[in-house]
Parts: structure tokens; sequence; C-alpha cells
């Protein structure tokens, strides 16, 4: 799209967005989620490689996380591990992640249009807080499944049962089944924008769906008190987990007066991965708090007064997309490629089709 282009788009749009929007039009839909687009993305050289970014991040999320869900799967000495368990549910929570989120952005990009208000949005939000609340309680529970390994270890066999992995493996997904459902729930205490048939985002995240609905209050207050609530236990789980671990290496080295090295590397970059896993939800944390400070009755009058969406609120929207994308992409090689029986289990097959083309070369050699 030139310079050219662009100024006759958003003449077109200022236009439309002058007259009486009460009229039908035929178009009305295209024009809307166009210029609404436009006013998210401005700048037409950045959508192509917007549109790139998205599509490789997808295509690794999926590359990486089937692979390792492939070979975990094959692998008969790892399925009774508790920390297998947790880590299939993880990627299965990332899969979900990823192809909920990253189809429609793509999607809205290369159509150039705003996601339209359907069904699909209702699913999109639904399952894309379920996936995400599993994948930050799953990694809660694998911190403190490796504080009972390493600092009991004797009794861990005995607390860690697969009966009791299978009930926390449960409440994983009816907290966030529930968590989900209360949400889709108290949207509806709003009142709905009839007249907007597509929403103000490329994706249905709550920022997008509570402004469609006409910012419940209860819906909000909900969301961002559970939500900082989990990520608050999260942090304070791990920061416990691992700090312990750290302390118990720390003391057996104490009689050789050595340092762990090791220990303090691990704890950082678990910890710094961590970080890396939590940035999308802290940054939607940060949001929330700058919307609170604005305030929801000025940004209702914003929305009602424009048809165009704030430079703030699109930067933090088309953050978020991106950011969404990330964790999906990291899990997998934090928690499962880093441990070495974990990549033994993903190059059996690889090192079982090597021998195989081994023996076969053999046998016509000698014939």
């Amino acid at each position: 799209m030139t310079a050219i282009e662009a100024n006759n788009l958003t003449e077109q749009c200022d236009w439309f967005g002058q007259e009486n929007r009460t009229e039908a039009r035929v178009t009305e839909r295209l024009d809307v989620s166009g210029c609404l687009f436009l006013s998210l993305l401005p700048n037409g050289q950045t959508i192509p490689a917007l549109i790139w970014i998205f599509v490789l991040l997808t295509l690794f999320s999926l590359l990486v996380n089937g692979l390792t869900l492939f070979g975990l799967g094959r692998s008969e000495d790892l399925s009774w591990e508790p920390r297998v368990a947790f880590l299939k549910n993880l990627i299965f929570s990332d899969l979900m992640q990823t192809f909920t989120l990253a189809p429609a952005v793509i999607h809205s990009l290369v159509q150039r249009q705003t996601m339209a208000f359907s069904t699909w949005c209702y699913i999109q939000y639904f399952v894309g807080t379920a996936s995400i609340f599993s994948s930050l309680v799953t990694i809660t529970c694998m911190a403190l499944e490796r504080y009972l390994y390493v600092c009991h270890a004797i009794h861990y066999l005995v607390m860690l049962t697969q009966v009791r992995l299978r009930v926390a493996l449960s409440l994983i997904w009816v907290y966030s089944v529930s968590i989900s459902t209360i949400n889709i729930a108290l949207l509806h205490t709003g009142k709905e924008q009839k007249s907007e048939r597509v929403t103000r985002g490329l994706l249905c995240e709550p920022d997008t769906m509570e402004q469609h609905m006409g910012f419940p209050r209860a819906s909000a207050v909900f969301r961002k008190v559970v939500g900082s609530s989990t990520l608050l236990l999260c942090l304070l789980v791990y920061v416990f987990s691992f700090l312990r671990m750290y302390q118990d290496a720390r003391n057996a080295m104490i009689p050789f007066n050595a340092v762990n090295n090791a220990a303090r590397k691990t704890v950082l970059f678990y910890c710094g991965m961590l970080f890396l896993q939590l940035l999308p939800l802290l940054f939607k944390v940060i949001s929330d708090v700058i919307w609170e400070v604005e305030g929801t009755a000025a940004m209702v009058a914003l929305s009602s007064q424009s048809q165009s969406v704030p430079k703030a609120a699109a930067v933090l929207h088309m953050s978020l997309a991106a950011m969404l994308l990330v964790p999906p992409c990291i899990n997998p090689l934090v928690y499962g490629l880093r441990n070495a029986e974990t990549r033994r289990a993903l190059l059996s097959p690889f090192q079982w089709w090597t021998q195989r083309r081994g023996r076969c070369a053999r046998r016509e050699a000698r014939r």
C-alpha cells in the first residue's frame, strides 16, 4: 500500500465517520472493519512483516509442540513420570492457544479487516482464556512437582501418586473452564452494541469483548481480580519452590567449601523463562491498571464518539496479540527439550529410522 492509497483510505474513513451511521449501506460492514483496521495499523508497509511474524511463530509453535508431544507419547520410560504428565498438559494447552488465536490474527491481517463479532468470537474468547489459565496453573504445578522431587525425594512417590496426579490435572481444567464460563456469563450483564457487527481488534481478547458488550463492570472486575490473584499465586509458588531447591543445593555444597554455580544458573534460567512465559499476563495486568486510571467512562465516551481506535489501545492490542504466541514457542524448549531424557525420547524415532536404513544398506551390500 502506497502513501497516496493510505491517504485516500484515511479520507474515506473520515468521511464515513461523519455520516449518519443509521443509514443502510450494502458495504457498511466492510467500510467499518476496514477503517477500524486502518486505525489499528495506519502504516500499510508493516502489515506484510506482521503477517510473516505471526506465520513463523505459528509454524514454530506447532512444530516444536507437535514433535515434543510425539516423542513423549512414544516413550514408555517417561510415561509414568508426573513431570511428563504436566508437560503434556502444558503442550496441549499451548496447542489450543495457538490454534485458537493465531489463524484469526493472520486472517485479519491478510483481509485487512478487524474481526467480525460472531459465535467464533465467543469460542475464541472462551478457549483462549481456558488455555491461558491452564498453562499458568500447569507451570505452577510443575514447579511444585520439582520442589517435591528435589527437597522431599524420599516421600516423592508416596505424596504424588497416579491418583493424585489425575486429580491435579482434572482440577487444572475445572478451574480454567470455570473462569472462562463465568467470564462469558458476566459479559452479558452489559449492553451489547448491536449496531456494531465488527470488533475493534484482530482477535477477541478481553478488552475487545468488553468494549463490544458495553463495558460490563462485573466482567471486568472478575477478570482482573481472578487474573491478578492467579498470577500472584503462581509467582509466589514458583519463587518458593526454586528458592528452597537452591538452598538445599547450596547447603549440600557447604561442607566442601564450594559454590553451587550450576544450581544458581539453573534457577536464574528458569526464572528468566518464567518471565517470558508470564510476559503477556504481566503486560495485560499493566494495561488493565492503565485503563482503570483512565476510567471506564472515558473509554465509553471515546468509543461512542469515534469510528477509530485510540493509538494507545491499538499498540496494546497488537503487542498483546504478538506476545500471546511467544509462550507456546518457548515452553517445549524450556520444560521439554532442555531435559536429557526428553531429548533422547524425541530423537529415538530418528535414531530408529537411521539404524533401519543402515541395516537395509548392509543387506544390499551383502547381496
